[in-house]
């Protein structure tokens, strides 16, 4: 199992009505794209958010069970990784979806290649 299926589909379940989504295995996990752009994702572990460089940071100086997303050996400023304890709770996850659904949405939408 690449990435934690069960989350994987807790996740699904939230995003799968909005317009232009669509998944693609990235980052060694699965990614939840809206509109060619990356959401939020799943490792084997955690939850992948792309919040934007400055919510991102918020989100590590303030919530707990966070902690930067440092898949090459360098920092992405602009994504975190939440870990178990900050999205078992089906509200949590709920949040956490939404923040970073709302930072994919307000991006513009990205053309299908050919």
């Amino acid at each position: 199992m690449p990435y934690n299926e069960e989350l994987a589909e807790r996740v699904r379940k939230l995003l799968i009505r909005r317009k232009n989504f669509s998944e693609r295995k990235m980052f060694g996990g699965i990614c939840f794209m809206l509109g060619g752009n990356m959401c939020c994702g799943v490792t084997k572990k955690n939850l992948m958010l792309r919040l934007g460089k400055q919510k991102a940071e918020k989100a590590l100086k303030e919530e707990p069970f966070t902690k930067e997303m440092n898949f090459t050996g360098k920092s992405i400023k602009s994504m975190i990784y939440v870990e178990k304890g900050g999205y078992q709770k089906e509200e949590d996850l709920k949040a956490w979806v939404k923040k970073a659904a709302s930072f994919a949405a307000s991006l513009p939408v990205k053309k299908k290649k050919d």
